[in-house]
């Protein structure tokens, strides 16, 4: 009753010298008395035990749980279920144990190299430069980078089926990723099987994720760098110039037979069809003139004086009209002397 007493008279006078609402005096009676209780006296010990076990109970009794989580509740150690995001009360002192599982997060683990800044909570350090050493179907060496995403699916199982899953994916990850390399050349590696690589290792891991039962779900599998051992990248780079220098002479030849052969032969076609053309001319008109010489002969036969003084008309007809100047010689005319006129050139006056 004194304590009481001494912290209302103290809590009056602090109210006195300074206005206040009843919270701050309530504030400052519980720093009196616990000044009171730890400048001594003989049963300070038991009053301050009790209230530090309260005190660390409430603050051990609520968690709070992130929007893109749930928590998995274990008392004395057995799973008990699954929180939703958001407060939640649980029994404290340890009795109950809330484990925050990001199942909407998407995760990944990094082989062969680190990102700065990478916040990823289930990434765990290796050896990156051991993870890279590979060996290809064709017996070179090559340095393989990779990244691997996944979500948890199942936190039951991803916390309580495989001890370390974190440690066990990345064991998964290596092993599949060195079986699917051992299997190709060192060009398919760095040239063209990156993306077939990517699509048989996503497949192998999860088939071996599901097999574990590790509750986790394989989103992607991404090449990184892929490179040769330190000792002979330079003359794997001096190969693969040359390589790409023979694939550009290829391009290039490549290029001018597509512009060069397509031209010939369409003017092959060209000359062929042409030539067609003149055979079935030739044809056509040869195949008239004997038409028209039957038919001639035909007539002829019939009445040859006729046909015969009409052809010469005829011909006349075609013939003279074609000719400027006409010098006309009857052989039985004998009055009139026949004069050339020599001043004309062609026929044609000056």
């Amino acid at each position: 009753m004194a304590w009481n007493n001494g912290n209302n008279g103290q809590s009056a006078s602090r109210g006195g010298n300074r206005p206040g609402s009843e919270l701050e005096q309530l504030i400052g009676q519980g720093q009196d008395g616990l000044k009171r209780i730890l400048s001594g006296g003989p049963f300070s010990g038991i009053v301050i035990i009790p209230i530090a076990l309260f005190l660390f109970g409430a603050w051990t009794a609520y968690y709070t749980v992130p929007s893109d989580s749930v928590a998995v509740v274990q008392r004395f150690g057995k799973y008990l279920k699954e929180v939703q995001p958001g407060l939640h009360f649980k029994f404290p002192l340890g009795i109950d144990i809330a484990t925050i599982v990001p199942v909407k997060r998407q995760l990944k683990q990094e082989f062969g190299f680190t990102t700065p800044g990478a916040t990823d909570p289930y990434q765990s350090p290796v050896d990156g430069k051991r993870e890279t050493e590979m060996v290809t179907g064709d017996l070179n060496a090559a340095l393989v980078e990779w990244v691997v995403q996944y979500r948890i699916a199942d936190p039951t199982k991803y916390l309580f089926e495989v001890r370390e899953p974190r440690a066990t994916l990345r064991y998964v990850s290596e092993s599949v990723m060195r079986e699917v390399v051992g299997d190709r050349t060192v060009d398919e590696v760095i040239t063209i099987g990156r993306q077939e690589i990517e699509s048989e290792a996503l497949v192998k891991m999860q088939a071996l994720s599901t097999k574990y039962e590790m509750g986790i779900n394989i989103d992607q599998v991404q090449l990184k760098n892929i490179n040769p051992p330190k000792p002979v990248q330079e003359s794997f780079n001096e190969v693969n110039q040359a390589q790409q220098e023979k694939e550009k002479l290829i391009n290039e030849a490549r290029r001018e037979y597509n512009k060069v052969i397509p031209l010939a032969e369409g003017e092959k076609d060209q000359r062929i069809r042409e030539a067609d053309g003149y055979r079935l001319k030739r044809i056509n008109e040869a195949e008239g003139d004997v038409a028209r010489f039957n038919a001639l002969l035909t007539e002829y036969l019939k009445a040859p004086q006729v046909t015969r003084r009409r052809i010469y008309v005829e011909t006349m007809q075609e013939v003279l009209p074609g000719i400027r100047s006409k010098i006309i010689v009857d052989d039985e005319t004998r009055n009139i002397l026949p004069l050339l006129n020599l001043d004309t050139q062609n026929g044609e006056r000056p």
